[in-house]
Parts: C-alpha cells; structure tokens; sequence
C-alpha cells in the first residue's frame, strides 16, 4: 500500500492573536473560527491553521513558501497593508529576481516569515 494524505495544514505562531487574524484577513485569506485558540485561514483551496500561541524564537525560525500566480498583485496588496499602518511589525521586501524565479518576503505581525514565489 502506498501511502497518502487528504491534507496537511501547518499551525502558525501569533503574538497577538487578533492582529495575526486581521491581517491574514487584509491580505486576502477567508476565516473560520476554530476551536481551543485556533483559527483556520483558507485561499484558493489551500490553508492553515493560527494558534493563540506564542514562542519568539519559533515564530521568527518559522517561514512558509508560498507558490503565487501574480507578484504583482500581492506585491500592490502588502503595500497597501503597510501604508494602512494598522500592522505597525510588519514588514515586506520588494519582490526581487532568484534564479528563474521572482521572490518577496514578508514578515507577519508575529515574525513569521512568508516567502512568496512566482
């Protein structure tokens, strides 16, 4: 028998738990509240999973590659956030070329690091 899976969904550190899920909001994600400090985040058919959790240095070794259509897009979207000033710990890289790749970097309000790639 060959093994598989149905799913696979990673637990994301937050700091301030209300501001990880607002912002998470802003950047596009759909919410369902989840259970025992959770709460579960869902784009395009792909999600995870905020926990009310909190480790420092977890949360600023903890990063997620994520596969994007348009850099653009994203790129116009964190400016946005950023500008709003709601989200005063976030930060953002500006999508730069990586090999046949663009990549940007963009740190959550917890320090969890998303490397977006196109």
């Amino acid at each position: 028998m060959t093994q598989s899976i149905n799913n696979f969904k990673v637990y994301l550190p937050a700091k301030d738990f209300e501001q990880s899920k607002r912002f998470y909001s802003a950047l596009g994600f759909s919410m369902t509240e989840g259970w025992g400090g959770t709460a579960d985040f869902e784009l395009s058919g792909h999600s995870f999973r905020l926990q009310d959790f909190y480790v420092e240095d977890w949360a600023n070794n903890f990063m997620i590659a994520v596969s994007v259509n348009d850099m653009g897009a994203w790129h116009r979207r964190i400016q946005e956030i950023e500008s709003s000033q709601e989200f005063a710990s976030i930060r953002f890289k500006p999508p730069e070329p990586v090999d046949a790749s663009m990549v940007m970097h963009i740190w959550d309000p917890s320090g969890v690091l998303l490397v977006l790639i196109q």
